[in-house]
């Protein structure tokens, strides 16, 4: 039986869907149900104009997003995972920790290593999991999840993401987390979406970031403290990229007269495709991609990511939240091309 995926369109009302379709196949005595979805699940579609997104049930990641057939987002295929935590959603912590390791209310707790060649545990705990479709309609989407605690993270969160796009270029994100728990929680979060160049090269795009201090690391990408911008790494006034190597934290975010900070990249077409964030995150890391393990995601975009807090923030408590049992964490962010 020929494996179909399962797109999620509006027929204009909004609609819910828990179920996925199953190809069912028998041999012998044996039984063997196979989803029949994409790796990353069903793929909720949207679309306003010219503009055009998809979200996977898989960890709710951004696949794509285009507007005017001009890619905004390094998307992925349909039938493949994505290569670079490309449109992850990174809850509860963003970035690294150190050995998976961290102390909290006086108890020492261990994380699962998911991050080998570094020894720390990478970008939370939803990306992988199945995330269910609460409501849509043409232009919007929102996904909900439930999280299982586990011993290294010991507290039940509900989830909530909405995408939006809003007609115009513009692709908008909330998230909420609420603590279902009985305890206190560490929290963070943050978002891995690649902005594209277009189609130039990532070395000749332009950039330029709203942030004042960068956040030097070790040679397991682990920060070791605060320093002013460097120069090399100074794009608070717009310039060209060039072989400039990114994976790097930047804080201090510096905000517009509407409180936004941007992040912005101008392809060689005259473009600009930015992601922003509101003064619910103060964070960025910026990653150009040359070290990543798959060869062909290499340069191929610039990951701009808005984040509440750093790598390693359970450790440090830097930035970090604490969300109270019955507390609800709000974050509001989006992408836009112009």
């Amino acid at each position: 039986m020929a494996l179909q995926s399962r797109w999620v369109r509006s027929s204009g009302a909004r609609s819910r869907l828990n179920t996925l379709p199953h190809a069912v196949q028998r041999v012998g005595s044996v039984v063997r149900v196979t989803n029949a979805a994409p790796p990353t699940g069903f793929q909720v579609a949207l679309s306003a104009g010219s503009d055009e997104a998809v979200i996977t049930e898989v960890g709710a990641t951004l696949r794509q997003f285009s507007v005017g057939g001009r890619d905004v987002i390094v998307s992925f295929p349909e039938d493949e995972l994505p290569p670079a935590s490309n449109g992850a959603v990174l809850v509860p912590w963003p970035n690294r920790i150190r050995d998976g390791q961290y102390t909290f209310d006086g108890e020492d707790r261990q994380l699962p290593i998911t991050e080998p060649q570094r020894g720390t545990a990478l970008h939370g705990l939803v990306v992988w999991q199945r995330w269910t479709l609460e409501e849509h309609d043409d232009t919007s989407a929102t996904l909900s999840l439930d999280t299982v605690p586990i011993p290294g993270y010991p507290h039940p969160l509900r989830v909530v993401i909405t995408y939006a796009l809003d007609g115009a270029g513009g692709l908008a994100i909330t998230l909420t987390t609420t603590n279902l728990g009985s305890t206190a929680a560490p929290y963070g979060v943050g978002f891995h979406p690649w902005l594209s160049p277009g189609p130039g090269s990532l070395d000749d795009a332009v950039l330029q970031l709203d942030a004042e201090s960068w956040i030097p690391t070790d040679d397991r990408l682990l920060p070791t403290g605060v320093e002013p911008l460097p120069e090399r790494f100074d794009f608070r006034e717009p310039r060209r990229l060039g072989t400039t190597e990114l994976d790097d934290a930047f804080v201090d975010a510096t905000r517009e007269a509407d409180g936004l900070s941007w992040l912005r990249l101008r392809g060689s077409d005259g473009r600009t495709a930015a992601v922003w964030m509101d003064d619910s995150m103060d964070c960025w890391q910026m990653c150009s991609g040359d070290q990543v393990a798959a060869v062909d995601a290499r340069r191929t975009g610039l990951a701009a990511e808005p984040m509440t807090c750093v790598a390693d923030a359970f450790r440090t408590g830097d930035h970090l939240i604490t969300l109270q049992p019955g507390e609800s964490h709000t974050v509001r962010w989006g992408m836009q091309l112009s």
